[in-house]
């Protein structure tokens, strides 16, 4: 079922994202080279909890960390350690926070030091394809001109669109319905009512769509072994416009 969100239970998930959006700002600070990944989630845990929020995904269905951080060929829920990030890396964050039970949901993906060419149009094309399904996702439209829109732009530069996973419903949980895919897909294609609160974020590889998880039972990695970028945002749809609320004003 799709819960909708009347305009106080907005304002409340808003004033999660905003807190997610300035963890982000910082993290722009402190994610160079010679960081481990621990290190990461670590900085993410004591910056969500000094404003007074909860990482949402400590611990939800037994993920050891507060962030999710994934590497090159990791898609998601890459778990943090003591890995320390080179020129050359990608790595994607995905993080939300439970704030008094209203939760927020983003993803992005930092370049580290020199990164190819190649790897710097995978990530801008997933950005690009980020910003092509919220354009598409508007009060009377369906999930499936979401998801079309996300593909088109993957698509049309020949990379792979990460089907087994996808964007979802967010704000009394860490995910709700609907689920948003970012391909055009044969299930079900509910149309975008004011109140929905949606977290989209295309996971787009270089190489194959195809994916594998690893023996941790966690981390998603491309199957031919190219980066994979991601980034996401979490939207809120009104009858006249659609709002971003994972980014600072």
């Amino acid at each position: 079922m799709i819960k909708l969100k009347n305009n106080d239970e907005i304002n409340r998930i808003r004033e999660s994202c905003k807190m997610l959006a300035e963890v982000f700002e910082e993290l722009n600070k402190i994610i160079i080279e010679g960081i481990s990944t621990k290190e990461i989630d670590d900085f993410c845990c004591s910056s969500i909890t000094r404003r007074g929020g909860k990482p949402a995904f400590l611990n939800y269905d037994g993920f050891p960390g507060s962030a999710c951080v994934s590497v090159n060929e990791e898609v998601i829920h890459g778990i943090p350690s003591e890995r320390k990030l080179k020129s050359g890396d990608i790595v994607g964050i995905d993080l939300g926070i439970d704030l008094k039970g209203y939760f927020s949901d983003a993803a992005r993906t930092y370049a580290i030091g020199q990164v190819s060419e190649e790897t710097m149009k995978l990530m801008s094309v997933t950005r690009q394809a980020l910003e092509a399904g919220i354009a598409a996702c508007v009060f009377g439209n369906r999930i499936k001109d979401v998801s079309a829109a996300v593909f088109a732009v993957a698509d049309g530069s020949n990379y792979g669109v990460v089907r087994e996973f996808c964007g979802h419903g967010v704000g009394f949980g860490v995910h709700e319905s609907p689920q948003i895919p970012n391909y055009v897909h044969p299930g079900p294609n509910p149309r975008l009512k004011k109140g929905m609160v949606l977290a989209i974020e295309p996971m787009i590889n270089l190489g194959t769509h195809e994916v594998e998880v690893l023996s941790d039972e966690w981390t998603v990695v491309t199957a031919d072994g190219k980066n994979s970028a991601h980034f996401e945002h979490t939207v809120a749809v009104f009858e006249d416009h659609t709002e971003i609320l994972t980014i600072l004003d």
